[in-house]
């Protein structure tokens, strides 16, 4: 039996894989090909989209399917389709125009399979989504777009980076808890709502979670440990669920879960080459 052949390891993608500055360092990927050429199953379980792995799909080995929209989806790159999904139970086209005049100050986004799309016109957004590599469109008015698994609602694009958008003025700040709460008022029986960032809110289906797609990939897998990593609060049901859980020492949730080093110096990598072996040890 390899070494690693027990275990599920599934990532956060931005700030747990990748350094604040977005970048990847090179030491989580040599770590991670050590991982799976020693038979652990790995996996980025992230808020992101298919549209939106393009930026790393090519660059983070995997051999599993990638856990996306923050629960709802599991995409198996070899095939170039959903292994399973979880669609939110509402009209998508209703829930747009509602989106649209509760928050005319905000852009509203629904994250496809083939693609993002806006429903108005946005420089700012295209700018935003092309950076990201993301495919990304104008939806006309009552157009198909697929399985709805994602909406996200966002603040002023100052910057092109997601890195960006976890800052914020006070008045933003404010403005953002304010719509948190209206969409949990308004659709919380139907939906979970994440703060993404300071200026992002997603939305999916009710009962999904990083938590719930990590252990449905764990047994359709076979694997006896699912350990996570994570940083922020949208990781938290995945963290708590996991069997091992770490987060960066400059992750948002640092201080709730056992850590390993900033995610600049290659955190995921530290989970690999020190916390597994001893989560071994103890099984053996």
């Amino acid at each position: 039996m390899a070494l690693f052949s027990d275990i599920l390891l599934t990532v956060d993608y931005d700030r747990t894989l990748t350094a604040k500055d977005s970048t990847i360092p090179e030491r989580n990927l040599e770590a991670i090909r050590y991982f799976i050429e020693n038979g652990g199953a790995f996996t980025i379980n992230t808020g992101r989209s298919v549209p939106m792995t393009k930026v790393f799909r090519d660059i983070v080995p995997v051999n599993a399917p990638l856990l996306l929209y923050n629960g709802s989806a599991a995409y198996d790159l070899s095939e170039k389709k959903l292994s399973f999904c979880h669609e939110i139970d509402l009209d998508l086209w209703d829930t747009v125009h509602e989106c649209m005049e509760l928050f005319p100050d905000l852009t509203v986004e629904v994250q496809g399979v083939e693609a993002h799309y806006r429903f108005t016109e946005n420089p700012a957004w295209d700018a935003f989504s092309e950076h990201q590599h993301c495919a990304h469109a104008f939806a006309p008015e009552g157009a198909d777009l697929g399985a709805f698994l994602k909406f996200t609602l966002y603040g002023e694009f100052r910057d092109v980076t997601v890195a960006d958008m976890y800052n914020g003025t006070e008045e933003e700040r404010r403005r953002m808890d304010e719509v948190e709460q209206q969409l949990r008022e308004r659709w919380g029986h139907k939906c979970e709502v994440f703060r993404a960032a300071t200026r992002i809110i997603d939305v999916h289906a009710k009962g999904v979670s990083k938590a719930r797609s990590a252990r449905e990939l764990q047994q359709r897998l076979g694997r006896k440990i699912l350990v996570c990593a994570g940083d922020a609060e949208n990781d938290l049901p995945m963290m708590r669920d996991a069997d091992y859980a770490f987060a960066p020492a400059d992750g948002l949730i640092a201080g709730a879960f056992e850590t390993v080093c900033d995610c600049g110096d290659g955190a995921v990598a530290d989970v690999i080459y020190k916390k597994i072996p001893e989560i071994l040890k103890k099984q053996s």
